[in-house]
């Protein structure tokens, strides 16, 4: 592979993993409004004997949406959970095919099929305008629904940059 298509895959997985980025630093700030929603739900209860629906409702709302906006970034910064038996003992090279065989073989066929199952169920959800079953609840089910097929897309995006990525460390290797 010639040095200006290496710079090239190089730069777009830079772009891409810096878009996956500062979904995950924007996300993050998710975790602090519901910390904050939770402390006001418990001394509402505890202390002034009352409570709101839609209050304790958002909670589940802003756990949602850090889990599912928050993954791709969490895969980014190899943090999610690995069952490494062999892994780390491999050279560079073969981590690289690895993760290149996995990006490429699994994560990005599951989250293609997760859309493809997931469409329908979220288009319901759409066209009724789903909110909640709960007297005084939040609307916009239909919202929270849809960042199901969003965290899919973002992890394509994110195995997309690791796949590049795989790809210019297992030729790197081939050339030295």
């Amino acid at each position: 592979m010639n040095s200006s298509l290496q710079t090239y895959i190089k730069v777009i997985a830079n772009q891409l993993e810096q878009f996956i980025d500062w979904t995950g630093r924007a996300v993050s700030w998710l975790v602090l409004a519901m910390v904050l929603v939770m402390f006001c739900v418990v001394v509402l209860r505890y202390v002034f004997d009352t409570g709101w629906i839609a209050l304790q409702e958002s909670i589940s709302y802003f756990h949602s949406m850090v889990f599912l906006l928050g993954a791709a970034y969490t895969l980014q910064q190899n943090a999610h959970v690995r069952v490494d038996i062999f892994y780390s003992r491999l050279s560079k090279t073969a981590k690289a095919w690895v993760d290149l065989l996995g990006h490429v073989f699994i994560l990005m066929p599951v989250m293609v099929f997760i859309i493809w199952v997931s469409w329908p169920y979220v288009m319901d959800s759409w066209d009724v305008h789903e909110s909640s079953r709960q007297a005084g609840g939040l609307p916009g089910v239909y919202l929270i629904k849809s960042l199901i097929l969003i965290m899919a897309c973002l992890l394509i995006v994110q195995a997309m940059a690791l796949s590049m990525r795989a790809v210019l460390q297992i030729t790197r290797s081939k050339t030295a």
